[in-house]
């Protein structure tokens, strides 16, 4: 354990809270070409930003809605980065998106709002 570690109370191999932001849209169509471009895109500004990572996503099988799965250490900064893209997308437009602030438990603090809407 470092100076700082014993110092602050951290341990060195203690993970970075689990934030996430978990965004839930209508998509509407099989077709997931216009999803899978739109991950690449979030997985650009993730790296260039370098404020988490995009998990991946769930769709329904029968396309009608899905959701994306985006954690790091900051729900506050990954949303930030990723909120313009998530804009841009046409189906994207009355996404119900959750921050949480922590790993999934009873009591984590969470905001929702709706892209396009401001927060909730």
């Amino acid at each position: 354990m470092g100076f700082l570690s014993k110092l602050l109370g951290k341990k060195e191999d203690e993970p970075p809270p689990e934030h996430a932001v978990l965004v839930y849209f209508a998509y509407g169509t099989t077709d997931l070409s216009a999803l899978f471009e739109l991950e690449a895109r979030l997985g650009d500004v993730l790296a260039e930003h370098s404020v988490g990572e995009l998990d991946g996503n769930e769709v329904a099988v029968d396309g009608s809605d899905g959701t994306l799965f985006m954690y790091g250490p900051d729900a506050d900064a990954l949303f930030a980065a990723v909120r313009p893209t998530l804009e841009a997308a046409a189906f994207m437009k009355g996404a119900r998106v959750i921050l949480r602030y922590g790993p999934p438990a009873d009591n984590v603090k969470e905001l929702e709002l709706v892209l396009g809407h401001g927060r909730a």
